[in-house]
């Protein structure tokens, strides 16, 4: 029970006045919310636990996108799903929406493996994208992101400024944050947006991990986040390179502290099965560990 304890020790609940809500294509919402106490807390894997507004009584758990430490903000991208999102959408710039957070562990990184790649999948690209704006302050390391969508992406697409050994030459098309950045990001689709790989985003990880040589594949460790059916094929992809992976899965939950137990998952545990909570233990776990 030491976790659970422990875990509702770091959450802070938070009154944030709503800053920004932008609407996108595919029933898409990206949100900006002064939260200077959260913000300063936060780390890449975490997420918020929301209050949508009456008369939704439970909130709805949101990973956190961009955090703005100086400016004390912080971003969330979420898709307008059921009644509590539909909700949360018609929230207007002024009002105030209730968040309890940062909740959950973090993306680890280990400085022996300095090619992190980094994989996002719809409302699974903002861990990527918080964890990929922290890198590029890191030395020694050089991450590679990919990011896949099947309804438009929550951004305009633009050729890339950056080169990618090892990528098609015609998968050119990168979200215009990461190449302002200077890390290398590449798209993907089954939907034909031009530019972009055609394909699902653990073929064109596979294209991309072939084409390096094993000292350098060597170094390479498998972030991702996304629909349970991207996971399950990224636990495969990082098994077929031999690769360390961290995967931050996507589960239902009520209280968000532990205490319901509505959101676990099993887990192996030595020899055997455990069943952990998404929100105490996780959302991320070391992605042999997770059973499908």
């Amino acid at each position: 029970m030491n976790a659970p304890q422990s875990h509702r020790a770091t959450l802070l609940s938070e009154s944030a006045e709503l800053l920004s809500q932008q609407a996108f294509a595919g029933d898409q919402m990206v949100m900006r919310l002064a939260a200077s106490r959260i913000a300063e807390r936060a780390l890449p894997g975490q997420f918020v636990h929301v209050d949508c507004g009456q008369p939704m009584m439970l909130r709805r758990p949101l990973s956190l996108m961009r955090v703005d430490q100086k400016q004390g903000w912080v971003e969330l991208l979420y898709k307008k799903v059921g009644a509590g999102t539909r909700l949360l959408a018609e929230r207007q710039p002024g009002e105030t929406v209730s968040l309890l957070g940062p909740v959950g562990n973090s993306f680890q990184l280990h400085e022996e493996l300095s090619r992190p790649l980094l994989l996002g999948g719809g409302v699974g690209m903002p861990p990527m994208l918080f964890m990929a704006s922290n890198l590029r302050r890191l030395k020694g390391f050089k991450p590679q992101v990919l990011l896949a969508s099947e309804v438009p992406f929550p951004f305009t697409p633009e050729p890339s400024s950056i080169m990618i050994d090892g990528m098609p030459s015609s998968v050119i098309a990168t979200m215009p944050l990461l190449d302002d950045w200077g890390v290398p990001a590449r798209l993907a689709s089954n939907q034909g947006f031009p530019g972009c790989f055609d394909g699902f985003i653990t073929d064109l990880a596979r294209q991309w991990l072939a084409s390096l040589v094993a000292d350098e594949r060597s170094k390479v460790e498998i972030f991702a986040c996304g629909p349970t059916p991207m996971l399950r094929a990224v636990q495969e992809l990082a098994a077929e390179f031999d690769l360390p992976s961290q995967l931050s899965v996507e589960e239902y939950m009520a209280c968000a502290v532990g205490g319901c137990a509505g959101c676990v998952v099993p887990i192996r545990d030595g020899d055997g099965v455990a069943m952990k909570r998404v929100c105490v233990d996780g959302p991320v776990f070391a992605g042999e560990q997770i059973i499908f």
